[in-house]
């Protein structure tokens, strides 16, 4: 590798690890954030929501972004936006203000993570690349999952506001630690920018993930609104589509759409979403199990999910040598039978289950993800050629904005539905959310097993073939 690479990947990786544990950890405080500001679940939503929304309309101008400016222009606009958004949400005096401090957080989110996947194809030999995407896959499957651990322990004796004060410190060090020894990776080409994919990609990501999270809502006839805005998604993406193609021929496309001819790549996004939307739906729901069935604290309910994300990040170095060693199947293919049986396991949870089963099948969940997500993401990126790593990377990120909201809506409903339905049958509060939660699950685990299905398509990319 060239010299400076791994001085170079560590910033960046301690970046995203910082924005990516970030918007999760917000979650346990939504309760102490409802009640400082007297607002309803509906509005404190949107502080993730929000959070998704914005990532889904920044990300897909980031390929364009990481061909025309250079590498530390990027990192630099990244970490002050998060930088500038974390303070005005700490010291947010009313709701608006703590919602805007997240969006701009997010717009730095937004740009971190396609510029660490980038350069690192970039740098990285193909013989070395699962190594080190074993460490990437900590930040991004890992750093959400302990989200809500960190944001327990900090509110078991402080205030919601030091949740993004701790981060002031970290964010502080990393920008003088990148300004330092971070150096521009690549060429820079001009391309003119499409105004109209701009505002294309705006409508359709921002009109699906929208939609997504407004499931509940238009599926109860009640939401007009969503309906309309996701109706102009849809449309938007399909024209969004067919103009990105055609900009592709002459190599000028805001996002450019040629990975996904590339089969191997195509399958590997497709489990990689599956998985990753079930996941983060089952981060969502299991707080709301273990606080409203089983009586858990917000700090014990952060303890039950830190053992399998230790694990996650423990083996995930490892998985990313084995990767290099025997490819993506041996690693991929067990770890999505795991994936699929912690939440078949799970639809077995009811209100008077012990919260060690918790804590296995979730440990269970952990390690399949550990297996899975180095080989999804290093077989994904390794089969694109060298001028598509960052649209590659810009896509694969986008759809994960996607994959989450539609993931956390989808597992939502189920909760919902069958806690209301429970309910309405005359069944305590503890017992028709473990009901609902029961559905939820159920769901995701079919989910699953269209996952294990799809697994076996993923194939080893040989080392000496960059370009493929």
């Amino acid at each position: 590798m060239p010299k400076g690479t791994g001085m170079t990947l560590a910033v960046l990786v301690l970046g995203a690890m910082i924005m990516i544990l970030n918007e999760t950890s917000l979650s346990v405080a939504l309760p102490a954030i409802m009640a400082d500001f007297g607002i309803p679940a509906t509005s404190a939503q949107w502080l993730t929501t929000g959070f998704m929304l914005t990532m889904a309309v920044v990300i897909p101008a980031t390929g364009y972004l990481l061909e025309r400016l250079r590498t530390r222009q990027i990192f630099l606009f990244a970490v002050v936006a998060f930088l500038v958004g974390t303070v005005v949400a700490a010291t947010a005096p009313v709701f608006p203000l703590l919602l805007l401090g997240r969006i701009v957080q997010a717009s730095g989110t937004a740009l971190m993570m396609p510029l660490l996947m980038t350069v690192t194809m970039t740098l990285v030999p193909p013989q070395r690349r699962g190594s080190v995407m074993g460490v990437i896959s900590i930040v991004i499957s890992v750093a959400p999952a302990l989200g809500p651990t960190v944001g327990g322990f900090i509110l078991n004796s402080l205030t919601w506001h030091f949740i993004f004060w701790a981060m002031v410190p970290l964010v502080v060090l990393l920008l003088v630690f990148g300004l330092i020894k971070l150096p521009n990776v690549g060429e820079q080409r001009t391309i003119p920018l499409d105004v109209l994919s701009v505002v294309l990609s705006v409508l359709a990501f921002g009109g699906l993930v929208y939609g997504l999270s407004s499931i509940n809502a238009i599926l109860k006839g009640e939401g007009t609104t969503e309906i309309i805005i996701t109706v102009v998604g849809l449309i938007s993406l399909i024209i969004f589509v067919r103009r990105q193609n055609a900009l592709a021929k002459d190599n000028q496309a805001l996002m450019d759409l040629r990975p996904f001819r590339v089969r191997n790549y195509t399958f590997a996004i497709a489990i990689m979403l599956l998985s990753f939307g079930m996941m983060l739906g089952t981060v969502t729901v299991l707080p709301i199990y273990l606080q409203t069935s089983l009586g858990a604290t917000a700090a014990m309910t952060g303890l039950v999910v830190m053992p399998g994300g230790i694990l996650q990040a423990l083996i995930s170095p490892f998985v990313g040598r084995l990767f290099d060693s025997y490819g993506p199947r041996p690693l991929l293919i067990p770890g999505v039978i795991m994936l699929t049986a912690s939440l078949w396991l799970m639809s077995t949870l009811d209100e008077n289950d012990a919260i060690w089963h918790v804590v296995a099948m979730h440990i269970l969940l952990a390690f399949g993800m550990g297996l899975m997500m180095t080989p999804l993401m290093t077989s994904a990126l390794s089969s694109l050629p060298g001028d598509l790593y960052g649209h590659g990377s810009a896509i694969m990120n986008t759809l994960q904005q996607l994959a989450g909201a539609a993931g956390t809506a989808f597992l939502v409903v189920f909760l919902t539905r069958g806690t209301e339905s429970s309910m309405a049958a005359g069944q305590a509060a503890d017992a028709a959310t473990a009901h609902g939660a029961h559905w939820a699950f159920l769901f995701a685990g079919a989910v699953g097993i269209v996952a294990c299905v799809l697994a076996p398509m993923v194939k080893r990319i040989p080392t000496t073939e960059e370009a493929h």
